[in-house]
């Protein structure tokens, strides 16, 4: 019973670690990949805790200033006197990669 609660511990532990390097791969990613007008935007972004226990942790990557501006950046929106912006899709693709990396490390660490 202790090999296992140890086993449980070590892998808790690494899944952590595994969860804390998606979230800032995804944080670089979108400010790599923001669009750039006075950079205020770009360097809003920020990797937040939400919850922790002996066996989970859920971190959100948000822009912590700027968030207004995220959903019509990436989507686009409508202008004033007609007509629309294109979005600059910046953060589905940050999304999607820190998730196969996590899958990945996860995976790595747990046959090691």
């Amino acid at each position: 019973m202790d090999g296992l609660l140890e086993y449980a511990n070590l892998a808790s532990d690494e899944m952590k670690k595994c969860v804390r390097a998606a979230g800032t791969t995804v944080r670089k990613e979108i400010k790599k990949n923001a669009p750039v007008d006075t950079g205020k935007y770009r360097d809003s972004w920020t990797v937040t805790k939400q919850k922790e226990s002996s066996s989970s942790l859920e971190l959100v990557v948000h822009s912590k200033t700027r968030y207004q501006l995220a959903h019509l950046l990436e989507h686009g929106h409508a202008k004033r006197g007609g007509g629309r912006v294109a979005g600059k899709v910046h953060i589905a693709p940050a999304e999607e990669l820190g998730e196969r990396e996590l899958v990945q490390n996860i995976e790595r660490r747990l046959r090691e």
